[in-house]
């Protein structure tokens, strides 16, 4: 039985949270703080962690920070605010997801899941192969969607014209500035960064579907990113 540790200040949010999380027989420690949160962590051990980006004595991310130091224990942040930088920083400080109020708590559940299988089911090899692109991916263009294995990712408006550049042309590699430039209206007004963020978002929801998909999407050292071209 997994022990998820839920960081929440939100009265009615928690007890949903509480319920749907034990109902499908997680054990849960709640709390309303920061303070409170570190402190249970260092009272014992935890599988995952849930994480209120907003709590009153300090952020989901100063917990997130200082869990890091001691502890690889997967993240999920809960944000009310849909702000990029909210976003960027969670991932950055090795989140492995992020969900913007209001939600389900049965998605957070079904996350919650995905994520710890992730964890516990790793491929055994260093480097997983990499499936086919064009077998996997596939860009409906009626609906705006891209499904990977038919199954459509689900994917932010950035996320998604990101990787839709990248798989219109396997094998090209993109720069940074050229991808801001396509996925972003006022490219000036973000960073690098941000793209590095996002890459790393969609490779974490390539990985949920598929372990080894997110080697789909190669780094490139000093250029920029590219969509494994076919074999």
């Amino acid at each position: 039985m997994s022990q998820v540790l839920l960081v929440e200040d939100e009265p009615a949010i928690a007890d949903a949270l509480v319920y749907a999380l034990e109902t499908e027989c997680f054990t849960v420690t709640h709390a309303l703080t920061g303070a409170e949160a570190l402190a249970a962590a260092a009272r014992e051990p935890h599988d995952f962690a849930i994480l209120d980006i907003g709590l009153p004595d300090m952020t989901g991310l100063d917990v997130c920070r200082r869990l890091r130091e001691n502890s690889s224990i997967p993240v999920l942040f809960l944000t009310a605010r849909d702000g990029e930088v909210d976003r960027i920083l969670g991932l950055e400080l090795g989140g492995d997801d992020y969900v913007t109020k209001p939600f389900s708590p049965r998605e957070i559940v079904a996350r919650v899941r995905a994520i710890l299988r992730r964890g516990n089911h790793q491929p055994p090899a260093a480097h997983p192969p990499i499936p086919h692109p064009t077998a996997t991916l596939h860009h409906d263009s009626s609906s705006m969607r891209i499904l990977f294995q038919g199954t459509p990712l689900d994917l932010t408006a950035h996320e998604y014209k990101l990787l839709l550049v990248l798989i219109e042309k396997p094998g090209r590699v993109f720069t940074r500035d050229q991808l801001l430039d396509y996925a972003w209206q006022d490219p000036g007004a973000v960073t690098d960064r941000t793209v590095d963020a996002h890459i790393k978002s969609i490779r974490a929801k390539l990985r949920i579907a598929q372990p080894g998909a997110e080697n789909l999407i190669e780094t490139r050292r000093g250029l920029g990113y590219s969509l494994a071209p076919n074999p």
